[in-house]
């Protein structure tokens, strides 16, 4: 028997402006049992913990590069990291702060068994960062007359120039690696997405000795190996995804929609994307601050090392926050603003005692972690009196990480945006200046402005998501996915007690529910088959 019933649909669009966020009193006024905070710790913990480790995996692919470079020589490590620091700020932040934006998209899709619009987005990010390649890969090939222009020095310039032109391929993979990561994770498959960053990063150690050792390219051979890595683990990435068959629901293939009706992914990318650069491109601008103290040489080594050690720790937060995305984006496509709201607090939670963590090691080890480095004394007793500082920024930095999680997830990035801008060119680029420079503190003053921006940006970021009416997100996030939220409720409660098989099409997304029981009982339940328009152009429920 096949019965068809449809519905008008709600067109999926975001809002422009963002000052519709309910921050009203939660009707949800009861606190997580212990039992819910023990599922949703293992939830977040199922989602986080590959994340983390492909996080540091792909940090320990910097570093084996940033090695190479080194065993090359000092000019060519100077030029590779002037590079690297260049493509970082016009580049790389701005694919991955734009893929960014279909998180809320396919994690709400995925929660409300939008299937179709998981894979639609998927496409349409792609073909958005391959946009976005052009102008950048523009840039990148004139770093040398730029870098001139800018009173860099010649050689480091020339090295860095070399460096940027063999790095194009690796622009254009990360086109397809950063919406895949997001594309995986939304679906709960961080952990073969891990072990494709694995393989690839094993196979990078061989291809940079092979290339830059064995061929003597030197340095174009380090920016080779890295963008063979990239290619590699899409390579891996995408075989999973035609073999594994478990993208059947969620990948029907290239679809002809993907050219057109962007702006719902590129009103939450943009913001994404500038949320990202004002943040990543605030710690170039403290490096560059440091060379104008006093025995710059040490300051800019000592600021390097910090950075980097920062981007390490930052490798447990950043995983904290985009598995609290997922669940966030999961729960309230689902219709359950509930488990919402507990996935945002146990995530907050968890930040906090990462950030305690923080605080302890960074000031037990601050003389012995700047020798992981360099044997300067200079140097290290720069990096150990800042050290501690950097700790006391995780306090901010663990729950902003997992607060911006929780308002991507809730498809409200522009907030986020808002909030780095305030914090860290208002609030903590004046307290760095005034405090390094005008108040002679010199180079722990840089830091001072970091940890007041960390702070400020904190407790913007909580007081939002703490006062966040959830129920009235889940009935946003139905809009954003194209369901109205009773459709979603009971398709959520259908999935449940059926199996639901999806029918992808180019434009349609068709449930097909395959039930035991007889059309009378579907009907008793949602009351979505009765008296139905066949003319109107939603979804057909065909029941079989």
């Amino acid at each position: 028997m096949c019965v068809a019933n449809t519905m008008q649909a709600l067109p999926v669009h975001t809002s422009d402006d963002e000052s519709d966020l309910d921050l009203r009193e939660c009707p949800l006024q009861s606190w997580p049992t212990p039992k819910q905070v023990v599922e949703e710790v293992k939830e977040s913990m199922r989602i986080a913990g590959p994340l983390a480790v492909a996080n540091g995996i792909a940090y320990a692919r910097l570093m084996v590069s940033v090695l190479c470079l080194g065993r090359l020589g000092g000019l060519e490590l100077a030029g590779g990291a002037l590079s690297i620091g260049f493509a970082n700020i016009t580049g790389y932040s701005v694919l991955y702060g734009l893929a960014s934006g279909m998180d809320p998209i396919c994690s709400q899709a995925v929660g409300s068994k939008n299937w179709h619009v998981v894979g639609l987005t998927l496409q349409r990010t792609v073909l958005i960062l391959l946009a976005a390649s052009i102008p950048i890969g523009l840039l990148w090939m004139n770093l040398e007359p730029i870098m001139l222009f800018l009173g860099q020095d010649a050689g480091i310039t020339s090295v860095a120039s070399v460096y940027c032109w063999y790095s194009l391929p690796d622009l254009l993979a990360n086109c397809l690696l950063q919406p895949l990561r997001n594309f995986f994770r939304c679906q709960g498959y961080q952990t073969p997405m891990m072990y494709c960053s694995a393989f690839g990063v094993l196979l990078h150690i061989p291809l940079s000795i092979v290339f830059v050792f064995v061929f003597h390219l030197g340095v174009p051979g380090v920016a080779i190996a890295a963008a063979m890595t990239n290619i590699n683990v899409v390579i891996f990435m995408l075989l999973y995804v035609k073999f594994s068959g478990a993208f059947k629901k969620t990948w029907g293939g290239v679809s002809a929609s993907c050219v057109r009706e962007w702006w719902p992914v590129l009103s939450l990318a943009l913001p994404s994307c500038l949320q990202i650069c004002l943040e990543w491109w605030w710690y170039e601008i403290m490096t560059i601050l440091a060379g104008y103290l006093p025995n710059p040489q040490v300051a800019v080594a000592a600021t390097a090392i910090l950075i980097q050690t920062t981007a390490l720790m930052y490798t447990i937060p950043m995983s904290l926050g985009s598995s609290v995305s997922t669940r966030v984006g999961n729960e309230l496509g689902a219709n359950r603003p509930e488990r919402a709201r507990n996935a945002s607090l146990v995530s907050l939670a968890s930040a906090f005692l990462v950030a305690i963590v923080s605080v302890i090691w960074t000031t037990v080890f601050r003389h012995e972690w700047g020798t992981l480095y360099t044997s300067d004394a200079s140097v290290l007793a720069l990096t150990a009196a800042a050290l501690p500082l950097i700790g006391l920024c995780e306090l901010g930095n663990c729950p902003q990480t997992a607060g911006c999680g929780i308002l991507r997830g809730s498809a409200r990035p522009t907030i986020t945006a808002v909030i780095m801008f305030i914090s860290f060119y208002l609030v903590g680029t004046p307290v760095a200046v005034v405090s390094a420079f005008w108040l002679k503190v010199g180079f722990q003053g840089l830091w001072y402005g970091l940890l007041a921006a960390q702070i400020c940006c904190a407790c913007c970021i909580l007081t939002i998501t703490l006062r966040i009416n959830w129920v009235a997100e889940c009935s946003r996030a139905n809009q954003l996915t194209g369901l109205d939220p009773t459709t979603a409720s009971e398709m959520s409660k259908l999935v449940s007690n059926h199996k639901v098989v999806p029918i992808l099409d180019d434009d349609l997304a068709e449930f097909k529910l395959e039930l035991s029981s007889i059309v009378t009982i579907a009907e008793e339940q949602t009351g979505l088959l009765a008296d139905g328009n066949p003319n109107d152009k939603f979804f057909s429920l065909q029941i079989t």
